[in-house]
């Protein structure tokens, strides 16, 4: 196998893990920073007040986004599959 081909599925692999991860890293981010604000201005420093926001919006993140996810997930596993024999010989 040649070091491009193998440099090239790498770089298809990072690029499918960083699409997969940006929607739920950016709701979290978003909602913590909310939480935060929040906490400065009222000065609650509840640890579970983060906690648990943040887990519902990433729930409800992962079933809205769910599908399309899978999709991309099994659309790179099958074209990885079908890439196969040009891959080995």
């Amino acid at each position: 196998m040649d070091p491009d081909v193998v440099m090239e599925l790498g770089r298809q692999s990072l690029q499918l893990t960083v699409l997969l991860a940006a929607p739920i890293l950016l709701v979290s981010l978003v909602v913590g920073l909310l939480i935060a604000m929040f906490q400065a201005a009222t000065q609650i420093n509840e640890m579970t007040l983060s906690f648990v926001p943040k887990l519902l919006v990433i729930a409800l993140v992962l079933v809205w986004a769910g599908p399309w996810m899978l999709r991309l997930m099994t659309d790179f596993t099958a074209d990885l599959f079908e890439r196969i024999p040009g891959l080995v010989g």
